[in-house]
């Protein structure tokens, strides 16, 4: 089966970075998005940005100019460098792997805790 293995989360002051990576391990067709999904407390899971593996991306308009998406198609590993960090981020922080006809094989993974706060 498919796996997702997530680090990088943790505490961060406003205005500080954190970059997250999550590596895909299974077997995985090679066309396929990876991407970040968060949900804060009491708020519905949103994604906050994607890339195909052409390496097209989508980013959340919230987080757009201070996240970048990246990803190493050979190791199936998607990234996500945050910087200029909002207490709005706060959110345990999800990665996602499609593929598939319509994108129908759908995996995530344990999800990482990022808090930014003083």
């Amino acid at each position: 089966q498919v796996q997702l293995v997530e680090s990088g989360g943790g505490l961060v002051q406003p205005g500080g970075s954190l970059r997250l990576s999550c590596a895909a391990s299974g077997r995985i067709f090679s066309i396929n998005v990876m991407g970040w999904y968060r949900q804060a407390p009491g708020k519905q899971r949103e994604l906050v940005a994607a890339m195909t593996s052409g390496r097209n991306t989508n980013y959340a308009d919230s987080v757009k100019g201070r996240f970048t998406i990246s990803r190493d198609n050979a190791k199936n590993t998607v990234y996500l460098q945050m910087n200029s960090l909002k207490p709005e981020d706060t959110a345990v922080y999800y990665c996602n792997l499609k593929f598939g006809t319509a994108m129908a094989y759908d995996y995530w993974g344990q999800g990482t805790q990022v808090t930014v706060s003083t």
